[in-house]
């Protein structure tokens, strides 16, 4: 049983790091529940201050998620669409084959997004760095915080100190 919890907690902990690039999973937030599961393992300790600790930053960074995006797409004129075309743009970006297809994917797609809500291509091109701007700090944010998740994960699990089976 405890290497089926480790298993999932690891399994969580990557969905977590996957999750700060893909919208639809929330990154810190999954990769902290990975943390919670392996405190449910025999013999890795972790205290209620630490998972309390690290819940309320996964939660800060969940809604600072929403707020960073917001500030820079507003900061350089931007829009709801704007916001909407990087979103799709990083879908795309993903799976498409091109090079740097996840950089250059919300950027395309908030530059479209903005062509769409108005015709003029500089002020859209404004509009669309600081939604760009806004999405590479969020993501940054986010992903930080799931690969120090990971450290912790990797740090607990070392220090496990019962039988495995």
């Amino acid at each position: 049983m405890e290497i089926f919890l480790v298993c999932i907690a690891l399994l969580l902990i990557v969905l977590g790091i996957l999750g700060s690039f893909l919208p639809i999973l929330p990154g810190p937030l999954t990769s902290w529940a990975g943390l919670l599961v392996l405190h449910f393992t025999e013999g890795v300790e972790m205290s209620r201050t630490f998972l309390i600790a690290t819940l309320l930053v996964a939660l800060l960074i969940y809604v600072l998620d929403y707020i960073i995006p917001a500030i820079g797409t507003k900061r350089f004129g931007g829009s709801k669409a704007g916001m909407i075309g990087t979103t799709l743009g990083l879908i795309i970006g993903l799976f498409s084959p091109i090079p740097f297809g996840i950089i250059i994917g919300p950027f395309i797609g908030a530059l479209i997004g903005e062509m769409i809500h108005r015709n003029d291509f500089n002020k859209a091109l404004k509009a669309a760095f600081g939604s760009f701007l806004g999405f590479i700090a969020s993501t940054f944010l986010k992903f930080i915080v799931a690969i120090i998740y990971l450290g912790f994960f990797i740090v607990k699990l070392s220090e496990h100190n019962s039988s495995w089976f």
